[in-house]
């Protein structure tokens, strides 16, 4: 960045509130430190939320997934979010296991309105639990209990501006690179692209539970 950059840089409170104000009484109003029965409508009919968390390698934010009403409501303080197979990564997971602290975005098809969740986590392999989140028979292995600390939807205004959800606006796979051709370039050729692309429909299907 050029010095002349660097003087427009935004360091300190007074100079972020002097250009931003204060926030209007509905954007405060409408946080809670629970789930109230209308935000819960949202979480289940939510099948899709990003999921952010914070460690010593830095902050991670993973996509999750599955048929509406994934994450359950299992009280007004409290949320359970299964783990679904995925890459072994467990970024997410690292995190939490070092700092609790997380943050949920959940999305709704068709709705302009977001749900954000903040609050603390703890993993449970607690077999009771698990059963309780098996799909065709392949219970998770493990289970997030989220402790709410704040709720409160997202105005409409990104949904609106992106027009995430008009159909005409999508963009067609074949535009990008695929998923083996981005992993044949970043290897040097460690990686066959070609046959990861033709395993995937097949892998995904066999690993989705």
């Amino acid at each position: 960045m050029t010095e002349s950059g660097k003087a427009h840089i935004i360091g300190d409170m007074e100079s972020l509130e002097a250009i931003y104000g204060v926030p209007a009484l509905n954007s405060l109003a409408k946080e809670l430190d629970y789930i109230h029965p209308h935000y819960r409508a949202y979480i289940e009919a939510s099948p899709f939320a990003a999921l952010a968390t914070s460690g010593p390698g830095g902050m991670d934010c993973t996509p999750r997934g599955d048929a509406a009403g994934f994450v359950v409501v299992e009280d007004e303080k409290t949320l359970l979010l299964p783990d679904r197979p995925g890459n072994n990564r467990i970024d997410s997971l690292r995190n939490i296991v070092i700092d609790p602290r997380v943050a949920l975005l959940f999305l709704i098809p068709g709705s302009g309105n977001t749900l954000r969740v903040n609050g603390h986590a703890v993993i449970s392999v607690d077999p009771v639990l698990l059963d309780r989140f098996a799909v065709q028979g392949k219970p998770p292995r493990s289970v997030l209990v989220v402790t709410v600390e704040a709720v409160y939807f997202q105005c409409a205004r990104a949904i609106i501006r992106s027009n995430l959800w008009n159909p005409e606006k999508h963009v067609d796979g074949d535009v990008l690179p695929s998923a083996g051709t981005i992993l044949a370039d970043v290897s040097k050729g460690k990686v066959d692209g070609g046959k990861y692309d033709r395993e995937w429909p097949g892998r995904a299907k066999e690993t989705m539970y």
